[in-house]
C-alpha cells in the first residue's frame, strides 16, 4: 500500500523520537506518530489545514517535500470508536481522539485509520483522462497514525520543493 505525507525537505519524512509536537492522535511526549494520508490531495489538504492557508495567494510561498510511502500492505489499522464529528472536528476534538488512541496502543494496535479530517466528504477522488483532464469519482480520504518510529518504511520523494494545486484550497475543511 502507498500512503504520504507531506514534510519540510530539510528533514526525513518520519519521526523518529518523542520530541514529534503534539497532535490529533498523540499528546506531548507519546509520539513519534507518523501521520499519512491515503492520497496526495490528501497529504496536502492536511498542511494547508494546519497552516491555515485559504487563500490562492498563499500558495505561491508554499515548498514542501511530498512523499511516497510503501505501507505494508497488512498493517493492521484499528479502526477508533468515536463519533464522526470528533474525527473530523476541530482542534477541541483533539484529546477525546488522543484518548481513544491511548486506548487503542494499551490494546496493542500498531495503527489507525480513520476519515480525513482535513478533506471535504468526497473531496478524494483522482483524476482521469478522457478527452482531456476529468475529475474521477469522488470519494473520501483516509488518514492513517502509524504508531512508533518506523525505519522498516521506505519513502520515494515525489517533489522536492512542492505545492498543490489551487483548486485544493476549496475541498479542505479548514480548523
Amino acid at each position: 500500500m502507498i500512503v504520504y505525507r507531506h514534510a519540510d525537505s530539510r528533514f526525513p519524512f518520519l519521526w523518529e523520537d518523542a520530541d514529534q509536537p503534539p497532535a490529533r492522535w498523540h499528546g506531548p511526549g507519546e509520539g513519534p506518530v507518523q501521520y499519512f494520508a491515503d492520497t496526495p490531495d490528501g497529504a496536502w489538504a492536511e498542511f494547508l489545514r494546519h497552516e491555515g492557508i485559504t487563500d490562492e495567494s498563499e500558495l505561491v510561498n508554499v515548498r514542501r517535500a511530498l512523499w511516497a510511502i510503501e505501507a505494508p500492505d497488512g498493517l493492521a489499522a484499528e479502526e477508533p470508536r468515536v463519533a464522526r464529528e470528533v474525527l473530523t472536528g476541530g482542534l477541541d476534538t483533539y484529546e477525546e481522539c488522543r484518548k481513544e488512541a491511548r486506548r487503542l496502543r494499551r490494546k496493542g494496535a500498531v495503527a489507525l485509520r480513520a476519515p480525513s479530517a482535513a478533506l471535504r466528504p468526497g473531496s478524494a477522488g483522482g483524476w482521469r483522462v478522457e478527452g482531456g483532464l476529468q475529475r474521477a469519482a469522488e470519494r473520501d480520504g483516509i488518514v492513517f497514525a502509524v504508531f512508533g518510529a518506523r525505519p522498516d518504511l521506505v519513502g520515494w520523494m515525489a517533489a522536492f520543493a512542492g505545492r498543490p494545486r489551487s483548486d485544493l484550497l476549496t475541498r479542505v475543511r479548514q480548523l
